[in-house]
């Protein structure tokens, strides 16, 4: 019963932490269907472990007519764990959740089988998966990741990803190239962000070739003044392009 208490404090702890419109203990406590939902599957959890099969199903079904989210007690659920607004979410039987994860309205967490044993996803600690999205099957989706509503993920997603889409594609973390490409269009007063967030990936292709090419112009062009400036031939430099000797002071600068 301590134990009980405990995790209900937690839960109503983390919905003040991760929801800017919770306001007060009692609020939350009475007027939001995540946190009831919670309290009642974390009842027919352990009941179903007792292996009171249907008493379990019957809370939980009793859970999903007040709450409209539906939680397969056989589900396992890690502590803070936090589902907004709720309605529509379904956590399949096998599915397990970690710490600290947070997930929003018509999130699914399903099967792709109807095979006995594990079919459902397992979601490490600290995911959040956004309003709509679908995590098919038994595959993991790793710590501190991020599901972008709607998508639809039926691959494993690497701790710290980001999916998004569908079906869902791993938005490809920064690398030295998509620093390069930043800089090459900050220079030339292009927005690179704009190429990955709303333009279809082969004009984002194209954009990013079209980077990579100005880039390496820039680079043959640099080498020729060098090396032109070498014979005391001083070119005069395009605007916004650094000298050789502002450029050579601007690599020792950057180097750690």
């Amino acid at each position: 019963m301590r134990i009980m208490f405990t995790r209900l404090k937690e839960d109503i702890a983390c919905v003040f932490e991760r929801d800017p419109a919770a306001r007060t203990f009692f609020e939350v406590l009475t007027t939001y269907p995540g946190l009831h939902a919670i309290v009642l599957h974390r009842i027919s959890h352990r009941l179903w472990k007792w292996e009171w099969m249907w008493l379990a199903r019957m809370l939980s079904h009793l859970g999903r007519w007040l709450t409209g989210i539906e939680i397969h007690p056989g589900a396992s659920i890690g502590r803070r764990f936090f589902i907004d607004h709720g309605m529509g979410v379904v956590i399949g039987e096998t599915s397990e959740i970690g710490d600290d994860c947070t997930l929003y309205h018509g999130v699914t967490l399903g099967g792709t089988s109807w095979n006995k044993g594990k079919r459902h996803p397992t979601l490490e600690n600290n995911v959040v998966v956004g309003a709509g999205a679908k995590i098919l099957g038994p595959i993991t989706v790793g710590a501190c990741a991020r599901v972008g509503s709607n998508a639809v993920v039926v691959r494993d997603v690497p701790p710290g990803g980001t999916v998004v889409g569908v079906p869902g594609q791993l938005v490809v973390p920064r690398d030295e190239k998509s620093k390069q490409r930043e800089e090459t269009a900050r220079r030339i007063g292009f927005d690179a962000y704009g190429t990955t967030k709303d333009m279809p990936d082969p004009v984002a292709n194209a954009i990013h070739s079209l980077l990579d090419h100005i880039h390496a112009i820039e680079s043959q062009i640099e080498s020729l003044r060098k090396a032109v400036g070498e014979r005391g031939i001083d070119l005069p430099k395009a605007p916004g392009q650094p000298s050789a000797e502002e450029a050579v002071v601007d690599r020792r600068a950057s180097r750690p």
